[in-house]
């Protein structure tokens, strides 16, 4: 069979028709792809995310993740570029906040709560940069929101770390976020990749261990310990547990367990009934759990019922304990720091109950007055009227205690940058998580929530902790500080 050849001129015109066919199809690809890259761009290094089309990732802070961070994210940005501008004078790295900063009723923490630790963190950055702790390299500190429970942890993480190097030279991650499974996560990739970090609300006992990780919180296990002996010195003999065992909810098992070790020494105080347990992670049902136990301790009527749940799920305890068959029978209910994180008009809900409820926080601006040896008083004044934080954010109570959790755990990387750079030139996230090991003696951090040092495994030693009362008004009213240990560290 004859084969069949083409004229040059028709091969040419062929091959050049074929090209430009292939050019319009990757270039219309590729604007496809460019258009709806900008149409999921929130800001740099901000996009979309997820069916809610959440903006998540990283800033400098000049974007917003939600309005109510708006006057706080203007001094983080006015101070990143004040350092920016004198970088030919003065070294700096950075050090991002990372948590749920578009939190919804899904999270176990609050809008108000993730404010007043961005609030903290920018008080932390400013006393170092130019305040009474000046020292160098400066620090510049980046905003960096996972998206509501996390969810986005990995993008937002990954964009963490492809910031270590210039010209953000990112060294250290604070915040981190409750204690669930994608924060958890979130920490391992984390500390792959050589960056310190500094957990300002985690309490979850068994998030510990991790390369490069410390927290500033006391563990779940300590608040236990805390609270059993502030109930023991009080004369609580019996108490029942009730305990969410959603799986994931790293706080609520690691505190009700450590709750049960902690108060349970015999015959002077006991546990007088099994665990009760509720699974908030079975749609609507954890509702129905917990409106039929106030039955059941009518029955076994103890002096004390010790609340192992998130404080959303709590309000909802308290109730059904409100509505209880034996009204002549007073309870107290006893609960863990996330009840500080419920919104003032949830704790005004709580109040109206009538149940007495006494939980431990992570810190209050009142243990500076009643117990000033428990706190560094350069740091606690800040907190209180008229310092610095009313002066930047008036009208903007703080009983929370999220700001000073945000100061001290921003404190506490900006402590282990000055430590490091000491010693060597470029400081770099590995030389920082090392430090953490060093900050003892007169080298521990002196926090506004307490004199921090870490134990091998991240953890702070015998950290101070308060005890709270939910005041008829939905208030936290302070009532002494504690600790594991009975007294907390003071200065050295």
């Amino acid at each position: 069979m004859a084969r069949l050849e083409w004229p040059l001129h028709v091969v040419r015109r062929v091959a050049l028709a074929t090209a430009v066919a292939v050019g319009l199809v990757a270039a219309v690809w590729l604007g496809a792809g460019w258009i709806q890259e900008r149409q999921s761009r929130c800001a740099d290094g901000v996009v979309e995310q997820g069916p809610d089309d959440e903006c998540v990732g990283v800033t400098d802070g000049a974007y917003a993740f939600a309005p109510h961070l708006d006057e706080v994210r203007k001094k983080i940005l006015e101070e990143n570029a004040r350092v920016l501008a004198d970088a030919d004078n003065e070294p700096y790295v950075s050090v991002a906040y990372l948590t749920n900063f578009t939190a919804t009723a899904e999270d176990s923490n609050s809008a108000e709560g993730v404010r007043h630790e961005l609030q903290g963190a920018y008080l932390a950055q400013y006393r170092h940069n130019r305040g009474d702790l000046s020292a160098t390299p400066k620090i510049r500190l980046l905003i960096a929101n996972p998206g509501s429970r996390s969810a986005h942890w990995r993008h937002t993480v990954d964009q963490l770390i492809a910031r270590k190097d210039s010209p953000d030279r990112l060294v250290a991650v604070a915040g981190l976020g409750p204690s669930t499974d994608e924060n958890l996560a979130a920490i391992r990739r984390l500390s792959e990749h050589g960056i310190a970090m500094v957990g300002a609300t985690l309490t979850a006992t068994n998030i510990q261990g991790i390369n490069g990780f410390v927290r500033v919180a006391p563990t779940n296990e300590d608040e236990a310990y805390a609270a059993a002996g502030f109930l023991k010195r009080r004369g609580t003999a019996t108490a029942v547990v009730i305990q969410d065992v959603a799986q994931g909810n790293l706080y609520a098992s690691t505190l009700g367990t450590a709750f049960t070790q902690a108060f349970h020494d015999g015959d002077k105080h006991k546990l007088v009934a099994e665990r009760m347990t509720y699974d908030s992670s079975v749609g609507s049902a954890w509702q129905n759990e917990l409106r039929y136990m106030p039955g059941q301790l009518c029955l076994q009527r103890p002096q004390l019922v010790y609340f192992a749940g998130r404080g959303r799920h709590l309000t909802h305890f308290l109730d059904a304990l409100s509505n209880r068959s034996c009204t002549d029978q007073k309870f107290t209910v006893f609960a863990g720091d996330d009840t500080t994180n419920l919104t003032a008009e949830q704790l005004a809900h709580a109040a109206e109950t009538g149940v007495e409820v006494l939980y431990t926080g992570l810190s209050h601006p009142d243990m500076h007055r009643t117990s000033p040896q428990s706190v560094s008083a350069p740091s606690a004044k800040n907190f209180q009227p008229g310092g610095l934080l009313d002066q930047w954010f008036p009208h903007d109570p703080r009983h929370d205690g999220g700001a000073l959790m945000g100061h001290d755990a921003v404190l506490t990387a900006a402590h282990g940058i000055q430590m490091a750079a000491r010693w060597q030139g470029q400081v770099v996230g590995d030389a920082v998580a090392r430090m953490f090991h060093q900050m003892d003696g007169s080298q521990q951090v002196a926090g506004a929530s307490g004199f921090i040092s870490f134990q091998n495994n991240g953890n702070p030693r015998n950290k101070a902790v308060p005890i709270l009362r939910l005041t008829a008004k939905g208030q936290a009213e302070f009532v002494e500080v504690s600790a594991a240990e009975g007294k907390p560290p003071e200065a050295q």
